[in-house]
C-alpha cells in the first residue's frame, strides 16, 4: 500500500482519453463492456466507503444518464447498489428515448439489464412519458425527494457546450437542494475547452474514473468537481502513461524527491539564502518570506531591508539575520539561492539588486510578486535555474493573457511561457501548476481556502528559496544536480500540506510552523 501512495498520477486531456478508450478496446484488446461494469462497480464502492452515513439505510437514488459511456457507468453503479442491498429507490432518467434496438453496446446492456430488474426510467424530452415533469419547478421538487443524484449526463466525447435537454437536465440537478449530486468521471458539462458562461453540473463529488482528466484541475473548473475521489484499476498503467500530459502532486510523493538533512550538517551545508523584500506597510511580507525559508531547512537566511523599515524588521524576526539593503553587512556571507519580491515594490530602485541578481548565472533565484513585474518590465533573461511564482494577476501582467483564460486554461500559455523564459514557473491559485521549459507539467490539487489570507504567497516564495539552496549545496557536496521543477514542486506541496494541516483562518506564521514540523519529519535524519 505504501508503494502505491508514492507514485504521481497520471492527467491526460478529455481527448485523450476518449482516444485511450479506443485503444484499450482495439490494441489491447480490453472489452468495452468489461470496462464499463469494472468501472460502475469500482465506482459504487467508492461512494459507499466515502460517504458511509449516505448508505445507513438504503437511499433513494436518480441517476441521470446520458446515452455514452458515462451513462452507461451510472446504470451499473445503481445495478450494483441495489445487487447489494445498499439502494432501494432507483429512477433511471434519460436525455433521450433509448435505442435498444443494437443491443451490442454498453449502454444498451445497462438499460436493458435495469428494465429487467423493473427499475423505471423517463425521459427528459418533454414527450409523453415525461409529461408529468412538463412544468420546472414540478421537475426540482420530484428530484429533491432523492438522497442521491448521480450525474452520469456526459463525459469525454462532448465536444462543445451542452444544449437542448442536456442543458436543462444540469440545470434542475444544480437547483436541487438537500440532495448529494455525484459526477461520474467529471460533472457533465466539463470539457477540453469550457467556459465559465457554459453549463456544467456543480457537484458535491466527483467519482473520477482514470485516467484522471486534466479538466478536472483547471482554476475555474475546478471548484464544480467538489471532492475528487479516484476510481482506480480500470485500465492499465502503461497505457495511462502513454497518454499522460501532467502529472498530479502532492507532499507524499514530493518529499521523498529532496536529499534529507545530514545529522553532522552546519548551517553552511544547509545553504545560505540571501532575501530582498519589504517596504514601509509591507514589512510582514519581508518577515514571513524570511521564515518560509527558514521552516524549508536552510541553514542561514540573510534579509535585505530598506533603512527606513530595519529597525522595525529586525526586531521582530527572531533567527533571521538582517541588514540595511544598502549595507555590506553580512556580504561574507555568499548566497546559494536568491529571493527576490515579497512586498518589495516596484520602484526603479529596485532594478539594481534585480538586476545583479539576474547577473549571477549559477545561483538559483526566486522571484516573486513585484520583483516578477518588474523583470517583464526589462525583458529580463533567466539562467535555467530561475523559478516564477506568480498568481493569476501577475501572470496575467508577465505573459499578456488575459486573467479570465488563464483562469479556465493555465497549461497552454505557462508551458510557452516556461520554456520562452527559460524558467520554471510555479502558478498559483486554489489548484497549483507547475511548468518547467523542458515541458513537465505538475498540478497540486489544493483547494484549502485556509491559503486564501494575506501572506501564504510570501511564505511560498520563502519555501521555494530555502528548498533550492538546500538543493544548490547539495549539488556543489556530489548529489544530483539542481532542479528548479523539482524544487518548486516541493514547495508548493509542503505548503498545501501545511494549509490542509492549519486550523484557523490561515495565520502565515502558524502556517510555516507546520511547514516547518512537515518538512522537519521530511528531512531531517535522526540518530
Amino acid at each position: 500500500m505504501k508503494q502505491i501512495e508514492q507514485k504521481s498520477k497520471k492527467l491526460v486531456s478529455a481527448e485523450a482519453a476518449a482516444q485511450l478508450d479506443k485503444e484499450a478496446s482495439m490494441s489491447w484488446g480490453l472489452n468495452p463492456f468489461a470496462l464499463v461494469e469494472a468501472a460502475g462497480r469500482t465506482a459504487a464502492s467508492r461512494l459507499v466507503r466515502n460517504f458511509p452515513a449516505l448508505f445507513l439505510k438504503r437511499p433513494k437514488i436518480a441517476v441521470f444518464a446520458g446515452s455514452g459511456n458515462n451513462g452507461a457507468d451510472g446504470m451499473v453503479m445503481a445495478k450494483s447498489l441495489i445487487m447489494r442491498g445498499k439502494a432501494d429507490d432507483v429512477l433511471l432518467i434519460l436525455n433521450k428515448a433509448p435505442d435498444i434496438s443494437n443491443p451490442q453496446t454498453p449502454h444498451a446492456q445497462a438499460l436493458l439489464f435495469l428494465a429487467k430488474m423493473n427499475i423505471p426510467f423517463l425521459v427528459w424530452d418533454g414527450a409523453a412519458p415525461f409529461s408529468e415533469y412538463a412544468e420546472k419547478r414540478e421537475k426540482i421538487e420530484k428530484i429533491e425527494k432523492f438522497d442521491i443524484i448521480l450525474d452520469g449526463i456526459t463525459g469525454t466525447g462532448l465536444e462543445g457546450p451542452m444544449r437542448k435537454q442536456a442543458a436543462e437536465m444540469v440545470n434542475i440537478i444544480n437547483e436541487a437542494k438537500h440532495v448529494k449530486k455525484v459526477s461520474i468521471d467529471m460533472p457533465s458539462g466539463n470539457f477540453d475547452g469550457w467556459r465559465k458562461e457554459m453549463p456544467i453540473v456543480r457537484a458535491d463529488a466527483t467519482l473520477a474514473i482514470e485516467p484522471l482528466k486534466l479538466c478536472l484541475y483547471r482554476p475555474a473548473s475546478r471548484p464544480f468537481a467538489g471532492r475528487i475521489i479516484r476510481v482506480e484499476g480500470i485500465f492499465p498503467q502503461a497505457l495511462i502513461g502513454s497518454y499522460a500530459e501532467a502529472e498530479l502532486l502532492d507532499w507524499r510523493t514530493e518529499r521523498r524527491k529532496i536529499p534529507a538533512i545530514r545529522p553532522d550538517a552546519y548551517k553552511y551545508s544547509r545553504g545560505v539564502i540571501e532575501i530582498h523584500a519589504g517596504s514601509i506597510g509591507a514589512t510582514g511580507a519581508a518577515r514571513i518570506a524570511a521564515r518560509g525559508a527558514e521552516a524549508s531547512g536552510a541553514g542561514l537566511v540573510r534579509l535585505l531591508v530598506d533603512e527606513d523599515i530595519y529597525q522595525v524588521v529586525a526586531s521582530s524576526s527572531k533567527g533571521v539575520m538582517v541588514a540595511p539593503a544598502l549595507s555590506s553587512a553580512g556580504s561574507r556571507f555568499p548566497p546559494d539561492a536568491l529571493l527576490l519580491g515579497p512586498g518589495w515594490g516596484r520602484d526603479s530602485k529596485r532594478l539594481p539588486a534585480l538586476q545583479k541578481a539576474l547577473e549571477q548565472q549559477d545561483i538559483p533565484l526566486v522571484l516573486d510578486a513585484d520583483a516578477i513585474r518588474l523583470a517583464k518590465n526589462i525583458n529580463a533573461h533567466f539562467n535555467g535555474k530561475t523559478i516564477l511564482t506568480p498568481h493569476a494577476g501577475e501572470f496575467s501582467a508577465f505573459s499578456g493573457v488575459p486573467k479570465d483564460e488563464i483562469l479556465a486554461d493555465p497549461i497552454p500559455i505557462l508551458k510557452k511561457t516556461a520554456r520562452e523564459a527559460h524558467a520554471v514557473i510555479l502558478f498559483k491559485s486554489h489548484v497549483m501548476f507547475i511548468a518547467a521549459e523542458d515541458g513537465r507539467l505538475g498540478v497540486i490539487d489544493g483547494m484549502t481556502p485556509v491559503l486564501g489570507s494575506g501572506g501564504s504567497g510570501d511564505l511560498l516564495a520563502g519555501l521555494c528559496a530555502g528548498i533550492a539552496g538546500r538543493m544548490q549545496k547539495d549539488a556543489a557536496a556530489g548529489a544530483a544536480a539542481f532542479d528548479a521543477y523539482t524544487c518548486a514542486c516541493s514547495a508548493a506541496s509542503l505548503l498545501i500540506a501545511a494549509g490542509k494541516k492549519t486550523r484557523g483562518f490561515g495565520d502565515p506564521f502558524v502556517l510555516a510552523d507546520n511547514a516547518a514540523q512537515l518538512a522537519a519529519d521530511a528531512w531531517l535524519e535522526r540518530l
